[in-house]
Parts: C-alpha cells; sequence; structure tokens
C-alpha cells in the first residue's frame, strides 16, 4: 500500500495511531512541535535525574496500555504496589486506604459513609451513562450523597482532578471514574495495584520510538504545523512554521480541538465551531525532591479551602526511591481552565507559594531539605466534559475527504488518562483505515 498519511501530534495517542497503520502497511510520518515524542507523558530533568514531567501510574485493568507494553516488551516489567490514600481534613492527615479507616474517617457521620457506599454502588451499575451528560456532577452527587458527603469527600476528589472547573463538569465524569475503579475488581481483583516501569515514562518512549523505527515510521520532530491545505491534485500539503512543507494523501489530527480551525481553513464553519467552543483543562504542576517523604500516601486529597494545588501526589509512595537516586518525589498539581492568569506566572511565584502551603501541612519538613523544584505547564490537558457533551464534538471524519480528528476530545465518558488515549486510537484504526 503506497498510501502515505500524516500524523499531526507525537504523543502516546499519535503514536499507537502510527503504529498500527504502519502494520496496516501504510507509509506513516508523525509530525511533532516538540523536540521529542511523548506528549504529556514525556520526561524531563529533575535536578540530576530524569523522570515523567506529569504524574502517571498503571494500573492492572489498564488493558490497552499494557497491550501495548506488552509489543514493546515491557509489560513483565512493571512493578505492581499496593498504595494508600490520605486526606487533609480540618489541618489533619488521615488515611483512606481501606474499609475500617473509611468507617472511623472524622469528617464524616455514619450515615453520610452509608449515603457514599451507595453513591459509589449507584453509579457502578448504571449502564446509560448520556443521561447523566444532562446534570452537573455537582448537584447529582449532592442529591443521590448529600451536603456534608459532597462537601468533605467528593469535592475534594473532583478538585484534585478538575479544579474549580468542576462547576462546569456533568456527571458523566464521575460515573467514568467510578467505571474505571471497578475495572479491577470485576475482573477478580480484591484490591486495585498502581504499577510503574523503572525509569518511568522515558523507558517507555525510548523503546515506542525504537519500535516506530523498526516499523519505518518517519518522525519530524520539531516541526510544529502552521498550515494544512489541500492541493487541486487532492494531495495534502503542511505547511511548517519553519516554512518547510510535506504532502499526504491523508492527514489524521491528534492536536487539541482549538488549535485545528488556525491551521485547517478548509473544515467547514460547524466543524470550527465546534471545535473552538470545545473547553480544555489545563494544569500547572510543580515538582518537589525532598530528602525526606512527607507521608506514606500516594495520593492526598486535601478538604480543607486555600490551599494553591488541587491535591498532593508523592510519586515515591509508588516508585522505589531508589530510582530518583534516594530522594523523594511530590507532584502537586493546580488544575485551571486553560486561560487561566497563574500560566503566566514564573516558576520562582509557583513555587514559593506552593512550597510555603505544603510545608503546612507537613511540619516535620523544612525548606532546607528541599532539593529541587520546578514547574510543568499544559494548557489544554483534557477536554471538558460538559452538559450534553457527547452531542457537541466534531466528527471522527471531517468535511475534507481525508483529513480526520482523532484526538482526546472524542473520549467522551473518560477520566484522563493514558490508556483511554490508547483506546481511541486502536478504535480509530479499525474503524476508519
Amino acid at each position: 500500500m503506497d498510501k502515505k498519511i500524516g500524523i499531526v501530534g507525537g504523543g502516546i495517542l499519535g503514536m499507537t495511531m502510527a503504529y498500527r497503520l504502519s502494520q496496516k502497511g501504510y507509509s506513516v510520518t508523525i509530525l511533532e512541535a516538540a523536540k521529542s515524542t511523548g506528549g504529556l507523558a514525556s520526561s524531563w530533568q529533575i535536578d540530576d535525574i530524569v523522570w515523567d514531567k506529569f504524574y502517571h501510574v498503571i494500573l492492572m485493568s489498564d488493558n490497552y496500555t499494557r497491550t501495548i507494553l506488552k509489543e514493546l516488551g515491557l509489560d513483565d516489567e512493571i512493578n505492581w504496589v499496593e498504595t494508600k490514600t490520605g486526606f487533609y481534613s480540618e489541618k489533619k492527615l488521615h488515611s483512606m486506604s481501606n474499609t475500617f479507616e473509611f468507617l472511623k474517617f472524622p469528617p464524616l457521620n455514619l450515615i453520610s459513609k452509608f449515603r457514599l457506599g451507595f453513591t459509589i454502588f449507584y453509579a457502578s451499575r448504571i449502564k446509560n451513562w448520556k443521561k447523566l451528560e444532562k446534570v452537573l456532577v455537582a448537584d447529582w452527587l449532592t442529591q443521590i450523597s448529600g451536603k456534608r458527603t459532597f462537601e468533605k469527600m467528593w469535592l475534594p476528589l473532583l478538585k484534585s482532578k478538575l479544579g474549580d472547573m468542576y462547576t462546569k463538569t456533568s456527571a458523566a465524569f464521575i460515573w467514568a471514574t467510578i467505571q474505571r475503579m471497578y475495572a479491577a475488581r470485576r475482573s477478580g481483583l480484591k484490591k486495585e495495584m498502581f504499577g510503574y516501569i523503572n525509569g518511568g515514562y522515558a523507558t517507555i518512549l525510548d523503546r515506542f520510538d525504537k519500535k516506530l523505527k523498526e516499523s519505518v515510521i518517519n518522525t519530524l520532530t520539531g516541526h510544529k504545523v502552521k498550515l494544512i491545505n489541500k492541493s487541486k491534485n487532492g494531495k495534502f500539503s503542511v505547511e511548517f512554521i519553519n516554512q518547510e512543507t510535506k504532502e499526504f494523501d491523508e492527514v489524521i489530527l491528534t492536536v487539541p480541538s482549538p488549535v485545528i480551525p488556525r491551521i485547517c481553513p478548509d473544515i467547514s464553519n460547524e466543524e470550527k465551531s465546534k471545535l473552538t467552543n470545545t473547553q480544555y483543562l489545563g494544569v500547572v504542576c510543580a515538582a518537589i525532591l525532598s530528602d525526606k517523604p512527607l507521608s506514606p500516601y500516594y495520593v492526598t486529597n486535601i478538604t480543607d479551602n486555600g490551599f494553591p494545588f488541587t491535591g498532593v501526589i508523592e510519586m515515591t509512595a509508588l516508585i522505589d526511591p531508589k530510582q530518583i537516586k534516594g530522594k523523594y518525589l511530590i507532584y502537586l498539581p493546580k488544575y485551571v481552565a486553560s486561560n487561566d492568569p497563574v500560566f503566566n506566572e514564573s516558576d520562582e511565584i509557583i513555587t514559593n507559594r506552593f512550597v510555603k502551603d505544603l510545608l503546612k501541612m507537613h511540619s516535620h519538613i523544612s525548606k532546607e531539605n528541599i532539593r529541587f523544584t520546578g514547574v510543568a505547564r499544559a494548557k489544554q490537558v483534557f477536554a471538558l466534559s460538559t452538559l450534553n457533551y457527547s452531542e457537541n464534538i466534531p466528527q471522527t471524519k471531517t468535511s475534507v475527504n481525508g483529513l480526520y480528528i482523532v484526538n482526546s476530545s472524542l473520549i467522551t465518558n473518560g477520566t484522563l488518562n493514558v490508556n483511554e488515549t490508547i483506546q481511541l486510537a486502536e478504535n480509530a484504526v479499525k474503524q476508519y483505515f
């Protein structure tokens, strides 16, 4: 098969599509604006170590991710760890890692705990998630769980993933979260285990890049697309900001929706409107290296108000500190709208504010224990599941024949994870190519 396909975007989604299309005999080129592939799964230098820019875990139930890892020869190298979850409530840390600790959890009375358990059970049994798109998640959870349970339990969980944008999110989001949580238990596991590969996603991406090269896939990094036009000969002309051009028979767009109308003027006005109006969640994520651990909790959810970050992720409660030369790695994410002013603040201002409040939570560490701070930013991480979301997204096949949209905005009932993006890529290749 001689058909040439250009894939705009070299994240895990684009890489998976390229790999599968090459297996079908297509000639594939990945067009990536950054200096390396990986997108949100990429790594960076943290002091004298290399680890993920943003925090990631692998679940035993992440079948699509594990299939790719198996083909890369990495599935048997996953380290599986049982992690703990904490809540910071009323200026105290509480463990919420098992049923006994849940029953002891002071902020909730017995009735609230019962309503919380019922809500999770009820959501896990819902089959038609589309009806949940018609109600806001805060309203739905408050109605079923009660106001106190919502404020003390659901609200910090929502903020840890959505920040203040939870106010615009439909109940379909929490349904998808609960479904993912239950996936492993339905397959016979009594508890959820988190996994990681030695070296983090840097190891995975390095192996993936080699696999793509072996598959004769051309990867062009540092190639930011400026314009895509369909020529009179039926070919697509892709112009880059460096004035270079490439020609393809078909083009697949994996970039965020608001980017597409700017680079693809030939699509219909209806498509442009849907793409432009897609609301994205962004993140500012501080990474901190400490010579002391904070707590035994991989995730600490925060119920108290006033904190500048939306949760605490202690990566070294999951990964072995030997992975990062005996230090302790903490992520402090702040999920915000993609146009939030925090994106314009300096690393120094952000880390000073974040570290100040982190030290309030953990009095046993001080500034002297912190060896490194850095800030990673991404303005368009995840398309928000707003009201009636699935009815307002563009189709994969655009109005321009041969031009396809396969980006994370097409995940209509997801929770923001690598497994879902791989699943999207796999399904798109099967359905359209």
